[in-house]
């Protein structure tokens, strides 16, 4: 029955030349109707296209998705309604009626062997019923700042991160915990060793081919400090594509962990006693293709430009803690005794510091945020690093740079500088912040108030993007 199915399924190099292609589009911001129509174009001449996969995330920075035949989006790409009521963090059960607008110029083929033969995948934007960007869709609210920094400043924002996670035995590993309370690692080889051929190797390598294949642009890939840890590094992006291929990332490991029978977790602490994983996040500001970030005279050789948005980003380090550390189990990270960035302060060389200022180069120069979780809202990251760097305030404090503050230690914390704060309202708007606040608020209610030395099952069962209606409801 295989044969008669003529479903596109491309090789792996082909595979790369179409998503560096649209990956380039992106980058020199080629005009939206053009793209539009050159993919309609591609769509109703690929034959062997059966449906399109539309993705987008919720407040938390789950990813969904949702599979349109291809012939029913061709005709309907324009109205294309969904049920927001049962997305956490969307619309009340009264006005559940959305829309996605599809953002033809994040589109991407994935190789048939991942991701199923005869389809492709876009991300979507959320619009509400009066046709206006969905304010809770944080995506959407990163690219309208974006393209108006552009517009008026002739800024490109620019992103990379450095994500972490675990492999472990089994899969769903991580919603069987309630029963099993033990995470069972597949490699012990630790920091840059393992043996090829190996579970973790071969994860890793595979991982980091489909990446490849769906113009990552790779740099580097190993193993990390704790035992079955990885990490996969590449290029940095335009900033709504860098946080899009996070989302890519975590999805594509997911899918090769499961594959192979194993789970794939990013969360911050699984295991106590040993290193956390992080996604520290690298940032910089272009203008007519020049590093507004560089200054081969300046401290540490970043501009003071760069140390104003360093500056304004310590200042607000408790604001917005809660949107780069975003649950319960995130807090176990922010541990001092294991390289935890927990310090409000900047460092070219201590990795204690929420701030780093790594080497760099007219190109390269960047400021590094640390202390962000790989659990967090890739959006929301990236959103409120940027605003707060560019218009955050920059407080009064002697040696700023330097001061012995430190990050919250639990959510409960985190929770109430969320709260207090008048800045994050500015950032979200008064609706939205409730409703994350609300979100992090239930699920840090099901959980011990005192994490204590050992992962209890509640932080990873109500993690939210762990839980399910089933495991959120076994309360």
């Amino acid at each position: 029955m295989t044969e008669l199915r003529n479903f596109l399924a491309l090789p792996y190099d082909e595979l790369e030349e179409l998503n560096l292609k649209a990956k380039e589009q992106r980058m020199k911001r080629v005009a939206a109707d053009k793209i539009q129509e050159e993919r309609l174009k591609y769509l109703t001449d690929e034959k062997r296209i059966k449906a399109v996969t539309v993705l987008f995330s919720d407040l938390e920075g789950r990813l969904h998705m949702l599979d349109y035949d291809k012939k029913f989006l061709l005709k309907s790409y324009d109205n294309l309604t969904f049920d927001g009521s049962s997305i956490r963090g969307f619309t009340a059960q009264r006005e559940s009626d959305l829309r996605l607008y599809i953002d033809w110029s994040a589109f991407y083929w994935g190789p048939a062997d991942i991701f199923g033969p005869g389809k492709v995948l876009v991300f979507g934007e959320v619009i509400s019923k009066e046709g206006k960007h969905y304010e809770a869709d944080v995506r959407g609210v990163l690219k309208t700042f974006s393209e108006t920094l552009h517009k008026k400043e002739g800024y490109t924002l620019n992103a990379a991160n450095e994500i972490e996670g675990f492999l472990f035995k089994g899969e769903d590993a991580e919603r069987r915990f309630h029963d099993t309370h033990a995470f069972e690692y597949v490699n012990t080889g630790g920091y840059y060793h393992s043996l090829p051929g190996d579970p973790l190797r071969t994860f890793i390598d595979t991982t980091a081919e489909v990446q490849r294949s769906m113009g990552f642009q790779n740099e580097k890939d190993h193993p990390e400090v704790a035992p079955s840890q990885f990490e996969i590094n590449y290029s940095y992006g335009e900033v709504v594509a860098a946080a899009d291929q996070i989302q890519l990332y975590k999805l594509i490991c997911r899918q090769v962990a499961t594959k192979m029978g194993l789970s794939a977790s990013f969360l911050p602490k699984p295991v106590v006693g040993v290193n956390g994983s992080g996604m520290h996040t690298n940032v910089s500001i272009s203008k007519g293709g020049k590093n507004l970030f560089w200054d081969p005279k300046g401290e540490e050789q970043l501009s003071s430009f760069g140390w104003s948005f360093v500056d304004r980003i310590l200042t607000h380090g408790n604001d917005i803690c809660l949107m780069l550390n975003a649950s319960v189990n995130a807090y176990r990270r922010l541990d001092p005794h294991f390289e935890a960035p927990n310090q409000i302060k900047a460092s070219p060389t201590d990795r204690g510091s929420m701030v780093r200022i790594p080497i760099g180069n007219e190109k390269s120069m960047r400021v590094e945020v640390r202390s962000v979780g790989p659990d967090a809202n890739p959006y929301m990251v990236m959103y409120s690093v940027f605003k707060t760097g560019l218009h955050g305030e920059i407080a009064k404090i002697k040696n700023l740079r330097q001061a012995e503050r430190y990050l919250p230690d639990n959510i409960y914390t985190a929770l109430e500088h969320f709260r207090l704060a008048d800045w994050t309202t500015k950032l979200l708007g008064a609706d939205v912040k409730g409703r994350y606040a609300d979100l992090k608020q239930a699920s840090a209610d099901r959980c011990a108030r005192l994490l204590g030395t050992v992962v209890k099952a509640p932080e990873v069962q109500f993690h939210h993007d762990v839980y399910n209606q089933y495991l959120w409801n076994q309360f």
